[in-house]
Parts: structure tokens; sequence; C-alpha cells
């Protein structure tokens, strides 16, 4: 199946059921704390919450699930932290790729490169070639990755192909500014969930969170579970998604 053909198939979302879901994962360190753990401990278990939630999000029939896994801010953590950080995303990559191959799923790692560890950028792309064109769940990882950052990127490209010649400033619409996101080929993001009860969205998904709808539990994120999901997708059914209408958008 091609790029294309799979990008097709993924625009499904319905009153019922979000098509695109994204998931803030907070909380992981007060989660420990509160136990008189190490905050490593709550990462880890964090881990562990995103394994579960994949495989809620496969038996859910969700077709994209993006996760914000470390913010382009994150690196100003305890670098004893930050190191750990490191050390789980690279586990889990080793441990969980071949399963999540064998289930399916497509993943697609979001944000910059420049300045990751090489080792990490080199497991990066593996997971990327060996999984492109599985048809199950698209996994999307914001890793070192900003919203600002991103549509400041995508502007900037957009200008330096007008200044080329290549197309005119009247070419430079919402469809082909969204075109030069990392999201790009992604649905409409329906559903944005953040865990740990804080209210706000840390530079995440800002251009694609327009219209989606927005979760807020009050649960740290290493208790997120297959019930967690379900509950955020109950309050996205309850809502009335007007997209600026009076009325629900036809096409949901």
């Amino acid at each position: 199946m091609s790029t294309s053909q799979l990008d097709s198939a993924w625009q499904t979302a319905t009153v019922d059921q979000p098509a695109h879901v994204a998931i803030i994962m907070d909380g992981n360190g007060r989660w420990a704390e509160q136990r008189g753990l190490p905050r490593t401990e709550g990462h880890r278990r964090g881990v562990d919450s995103i394994r579960k939630v994949v495989k809620a999000a496969i038996e859910l029939d969700i077709r994209c699930l993006t996760i914000f896994s470390f913010s382009s801010e994150n690196w100003s953590r305890p670098v004893s932290e930050i190191t750990d950080l490191m050390n789980l995303i690279k586990r889990f990559i080793r441990r969980d790729l071949a399963d999540l191959h064998k289930h399916g799923v497509c993943i697609r790692v979001i944000g910059e490169r420049t300045n990751v560890e090489p080792e990490i950028v080199t497991l990066i792309e593996e997971a990327e070639k060996l999984t492109r064109t599985n048809d199950g769940l698209r996994l999307t990882v914001a890793f070192n990755y900003g919203s600002r950052a991103e549509i400041a990127s995508a502007a900037r490209r957009l200008a330096e192909r007008v200044a080329a010649g290549e197309i005119t400033p009247a070419d430079v619409t919402v469809d082909t500014f969204a075109g030069e996101l990392h999201t790009a080929g992604l649905p409409e993001l329906d559903l944005l969930v953040r865990t740990s009860g804080e209210l706000r969205l840390s530079n995440f998904l800002l251009w694609q969170s327009a219209y989606a709808e927005l979760v807020f539990l009050d649960v740290y994120w290493p208790d997120f579970d297959k019930t967690s999901l379900e509950q955020a997708i109950t309050q996205y059914r309850n809502r009335d998604r007007r997209f600026g209408g009076l009325t629900a958008n036809p096409n949901s």
C-alpha cells in the first residue's frame, strides 16, 4: 500500500469515533514523588502506560495516535533525568519495535533531530523504515518537538519557496501551510487529551488543535489505561463539534 493510500485510509473520523487522538503524557514525576519513589521510576512506569495505550488504541480502532514524549523545552531538566529519559527511549524502541511491527503499527517520529544523540536518531530511522508500509495504527511520537518551532519552520520553508519562484504569495494557503508541518499526511486532530490535571497545551500541536476537542483528565500518566482512554472518548462523543458553524459538521 502506498503512502498516499495509507493517508487516505486514515481520514475516517465520525461523531462517535475520533480518527486522530493525541495525548500529552504528563505527571510521571509527581506520580513517583507521591509514592516516595525516584522520578526515574515514574518515567519507567510511564513507558508501561505507553504500551497499554497503544494496545488500547488498536482495540478501540483508533486510526492515529500521537503522543508527546519529549519536548524541545525538556532539555532544561537536570542532566541525570535527561540521561534516564534517553535510555528509556532507547530501550523502548529496542524492546517494543518488533512487537509493534507485528501488530501492523506504522511509526513516525516528529520533531527536530539536530543535537539528538546519533544512536537515538539511528533507532528512530530504523523504526520508521521497518514500519513505513504498515496499515494498522499510525503511531506518531513527538520527540524533541515544539509547536512554535514547527510553525516557524513551516513559514520559513514557504518563504524560501516564494523567494525561489516556486510558488507565489497567493499560493500560501491553510492547506499549503499544513503541508509543511511535521504532521503533514495525518488526518485532522479530533481529540487531544492531557493527563495530570494540568490545563494547558504546553507548546504541543498548536496549529493542529484548532478544532480538536480538548479533554483534561485528573490522572497521572503512569495510571492512564484503556479505561482512561475510553473516558476521554466518551467526553468526545458528548461534544457538539460545530467547527465554527451553528450545527455539527455533516461530514463527521
